[in-house]
């Protein structure tokens, strides 16, 4: 089922980009009613940089953000580009994180709808321990529901760690879900390595939200619920340190797309604790948005992207493909970034992000889902490219490969490895 978990013998995994679609690739490129635009905006909490803006803190990024949401532009979501996890000291570019904005082009469809532009607010939630675990996760996702019902809506979250062996400094998170260690640490406070946050750190999770003035707010961003569902994924490793993953991200999915529902966060325990043996899997919560108007179902596209980082200013990521797919009405709903890092040739960083995008599904090709548990279980074909000598900045266009020329060429794998879709079923392409 799915695209069929390979055994990861190389973990090495050269490849420079992986796609996955709910579609072939002339129906990825089909253009929609609507259209969007995308900015992408880094941000650093250690200093500035040429192409980066300085934030204290990212409780700064709505005033951060105002200007553009004054022209339209709204968060889509905000995730860390490196996560230094596993490993004894914190890498270059911790701190930096990436902020998607997606605004809808107009159309005359929608010009004689208009509505307030939202307010992003966040809020800051202190947890207890150093570390998420499945139950807070579904705590938080209570507590989301219960501000929704105050009418916002839940943009995601950052979590982050205040350690006081560095003054009150905050460090990349330890993002996700585990069970509780047998036993408490025995190590005392002022031997701990760094990675583990000297001392007693303080968990706290920034979670980010939209708001409109009474009366002003769309019809479908009220009412809005959360809901949590299953993340799992195959592993290798170096050590602690994950260098190699794969998921049946559209079989992990498939399900909630098909009820018109959207991704809009994820969590994942990426550590494993000390003292504990070496997982091959690695589990976590994605977590899903029911609109009260019960949009159609979602077609999906997920991407397994390199970034690249050159000197302070990121060379290679996602931005070329988004932009291609805003043309066609794909929306970014979501980004997981993952401890897998590497140097390319050139001794540049790179390190590899999970991409999200969603797009209703066209009315001329809608089916009504008649069986939901049946969804959840259907088959998958799959069909896996050749990556044959790539680095993770091998020629290409955002991360991708040039077959023959082109960021176009980059998406033709979905019409070479695409089936026909049979009543019921989703359909991958693996790239």
């Amino acid at each position: 089922m799915g695209c069929g978990l390979r055994k990861l013998e190389d973990p090495e995994d050269s490849s420079p980009g992986k796609i996955y679609s709910t579609l072939k690739r002339p129906q990825v490129e089909t253009k929609t009613d609507t259209a969007f635009d995308y900015v992408l905006l880094d941000f650093s909490l250690e200093g500035s940089r040429p192409t980066v803006q300085y934030l204290s803190s990212l409780s700064e990024l709505p005033q951060a953000l105002q200007s553009y949401y004054t022209q339209g532009y709204v968060l889509a979501a905000l995730h860390p580009i490196i996560l230094s996890l596993g490993r004894s000291r914190s890498l270059p570019f911790s701190l930096l994180y990436r902020a998607v904005l997606a605004r809808p082009r107009p159309s005359n469809q929608m010009a004689s709808t208009c509505h307030s532009a939202p307010v992003l607010r966040v809020e800051e939630w202190p947890l207890p321990g150093d570390s998420l675990t499945c139950d807070t996760v579904r705590a938080l996702i209570d507590r989301v529901n219960s501000s929704a019902r105050g009418g916002v809506r839940f943009v995601g979250s950052v979590l982050q760690q205040v350690s006081g062996v560095t003054n009150g400094r905050v460090h990349s998170p330890k993002r996700g879900c585990r069970s509780p260690p047998r036993t408490p640490p025995q190590t005392p406070p002022g031997d701990r390595d760094l990675e583990d946050n000297a001392y007693s750190p303080d968990l706290r999770l920034l979670v980010f939200f939209h708001s409109w003035p009474p009366g002003c707010a769309p019809l479908d961003s009220l009412g809005c619920q959360y809901h949590q569902g299953a993340l799992s994924m195959r592993v290798s490793r170096k050590g602690q340190v994950v260098s190699a993953l794969e998921a049946d991200w559209l079989e992990l999915t498939a399900a909630y797309y098909r009820r018109g529902w959207s991704l809009v966060d994820s969590f994942v325990y990426w550590d494993t604790p000390k003292g504990e043996p070496v997982p091959r899997s690695l589990e976590g919560l994605f977590v899903y948005e029911e609109r009260s108007t019960s949009p159609p179902p979602n077609d999906t596209i997920v991407v397994e992207q390199w970034t690249v980082i050159e000197d302070s200013n990121v060379k290679t990521d996602y931005g070329p493909l988004l932009h291609t797919l805003a043309e066609f009405g794909w929306l970014l709903t979501c980004v997981l970034p993952t401890p897998i890092i590497r140097h390319d040739s050139e001794g540049n960083l790179a390190t590899k992000q999970v991409v999200f995008l969603q797009r209703p599904v066209r009315s001329s090709t809608f089916r009504q889902p008649g069986n939901q548990t049946a969804l959840a279980h259907s088959d998958v074909s799959s069909r896996s490219a050749p990556t044959d000598d790539l680095s993770p900045t091998a020629g290409g266009i955002g991360g991708f490969p040039v077959f023959g020329g082109g960021f176009s060429s980059s998406l033709s794998h979905l019409e070479e490895g695409g089936l026909e879709q049979e009543e019921g079923k989703a359909e991958v392409t693996c790239m």
